[in-house]
């Protein structure tokens, strides 16, 4: 485990994105001088840093949490096609351009807990998890059918946000959806299920939380009948 090293850089070392400190670090080494560069990864933590920094091209992991971010730009992930997870947790992140992350074709996972995100951007088709909790995000920053495409994603956390309802149509393959601390007073029949085909089941969704929004669960039977479980949240 090594950081960068200081002897100079080959012109031929192949960085994408704006500089860490403007545009005479064309060569990124700021960027590895700031954060510890293992191989496919880049950590930034406590970096005290307000942008993303220039990231090299083959990055599939970075980490930059506990900073000062405020915006995520296009360009900051631009060319970054090995990209696997992002985690940007507890910034003060308040807008993700909306092509930001959706030509990322290898992303996984998604972090941007603790932040103060009041929309979510288009996201990429690979993405397995997304962690958006702590945010200020509302049901008006959701596109409609913003998950409906993810065919890979299995895990959803959008808990202690501002959202009224459950962001619908869900992907099949969802496994885990938590929604806890929010706003949301109703269900629809079709939230969770197909109300045309009373023979469909969702087995895959087996971890459903609302506990903490302002719902009577037992209000609303028909909603969960597809389900393998019970949501979790308040029954009287």
């Amino acid at each position: 485990m090594t950081r960068c090293s200081l002897s100079p850089t080959p012109p031929s070392l192949d960085f994408e994105g704006p500089g860490l400190f403007g545009p005479d670090t064309g060569l990124g080494m700021p960027t590895c001088l700031m954060c510890l560069c293992i191989r496919s990864s880049v950590y930034c933590d406590d970096s005290h840093i307000d942008k993303i920094p220039l990231l090299p091209k083959e990055t599939a992991y970075f980490y930059a949490r506990f900073n000062k971010i405020k915006h995520v730009k296009a360009t900051d992930f631009a060319n970054l096609r090995s990209l696997k997870v992002i985690d940007l947790t507890g910034n003060k992140i308040s807008d993700v351009e909306d092509n930001a992350l959706r030509d990322l074709p290898r992303l996984r996972e998604l972090i941007l807990s603790d932040n103060q995100l009041q929309a979510l951007p288009e996201l990429p088709t690979s993405l397995k998890s997304i962690d958006v909790r702590n945010n200020l995000l509302t049901s008006a920053g959701i596109h409609p059918g913003a998950f409906q495409d993810l065919s890979h994603l299995e895990f959803v956390y959008l808990s202690h946000n501002r959202l009224d309802y459950v962001p619908t149509p869900l992907p099949e393959s969802l496994r885990v959806l938590h929604l806890q601390y929010n706003n949301i007073q109703s269900l629809h029949e079709d939230t969770f299920c197909n109300r045309h085909e009373l023979s469909y089941l969702r087995r895959a969704l087996e971890d459903i939380r609302l506990d903490g929004n302002p719902i009577n669960l037992s209000h609303y039977a028909q909603a969960y009948v597809c389900l393998p479980r019970l949501p979790v949240g308040r029954m009287l």
